[in-house]
């Protein structure tokens, strides 16, 4: 059984990603319960009979303390979908801020499970772990990858898609969010089909149709959308998301050639988990270490 006298482990978890919002659920399931007799052990998160996240590799899993998890959202989305535990909206201040909170609420764990494009707090994430001197994973779902049949065209940014436009269609479907409209408003001989899941606001492309939608979306919804709108360029970020990957298979199975932005690269020196199951497993490790007797960090 855990030590209950010793006050929980906190672990921050940022981002509102479906795997932040799938590791939160996890955690705050139960990772420090023992598992119930019979149940699959996953980490140690347990709900019922039922796996939360994934069966764990055979053997006795370590010891893990209580915890308390806490995700922070941006704040960026008029209404979230809120993860389990505690939830904080709004940024910390920079990497100076982050690293403050860290301290103030004695995080033993930071965990980046933020979109893969957002890498300024990343960045900042990576820099303030390392002044807090908090173990830091970051959670990354696996990027697209081209198929037979696919036509995509590579870039490293927003401004590399708008460049590429004229050459290849007319009539754009533009899923990179919101934010990044600006980077097409110069392209005025274009019309585009503008997908988000809030409205956005201005600089954006003068000959522009908003469609106000929120994943996940259904080959044959994007097969129709296509064909409705008589699409001629798909452009996206590689978000490697299930949910919206029904669109680049639409666009094969219409010969429609797809820009695709690719991710910027995780902060050096940062572990990468690619799945909700990996960081568990990171998390107990890490969290065993520092109850060793033998760790300074131990409680």
């Amino acid at each position: 059984m855990p030590d209950t006298a010793r006050p929980p482990r906190h672990v921050l978890i940022l981002g509102g990603t479906t795997e932040a919002r799938r590791l939160a659920e996890g955690l705050a399931a139960g990772l420090a319960r023992e598992p119930a007799v019979g149940a699959p052990v996953v980490g140690e998160a347990v709900v019922g009979a039922e796996p939360v996240l994934g069966r764990e590799s055979a053997g006795a899993p370590a010891p893990v303390p209580a915890l308390r998890v806490t995700s922070s959202l941006a704040g960026r989305v008029a209404a979230p979908r809120l993860p389990a535990g505690e939830v904080r909206i709004g940024g910390f201040g920079g990497p100076e801020g982050l690293a403050r909170w860290l301290r103030e609420h004695a995080v033993d764990a930071l965990i980046d499970a933020t979109h893969p494009f957002a890498d300024t707090i990343s960045h900042n994430a990576a820099l303030a772990a390392a002044t807090a001197h908090v173990p830091l994973l970051s959670l990354r779902r696996p990027g697209w990858v081209p198929g037979p049949g696919d036509d995509w065209h590579q870039v490293t940014s927003l401004d590399e898609a708008a460049a590429a436009l004229p050459a290849l269609g007319s009539r754009i479907f533009l899923t990179t969010g919101r934010m990044g409209l600006s980077h097409f408003a110069h392209l005025t001989d274009l019309w585009f089909l503008a997908r988000s899941v809030d409205a956005p606001e201005p600089p954006h492309p003068p000959r522009m149709e908003v469609l106000l939608n929120r994943g996940p979306f259904t080959v044959e919804g994007e097969r129709a959308l296509l064909r409705d709108h008589r699409i001629e360029v798909v452009v996206t970020k590689d978000s490697g998301a299930a949910a919206t990957a029904a669109k680049l298979t639409a666009a094969r199975e219409a010969g429609v050639p797809v820009v695709v932005v690719r991710r910027p690269p995780v902060p050096d020196g940062v572990p990468v988990a690619a799945h909700p199951d990996e960081a568990v497993h990171w998390l107990r490790r890490i969290l065993s270490a520092a109850d060793s007797p033998d760790s300074p960090d131990s409680r």
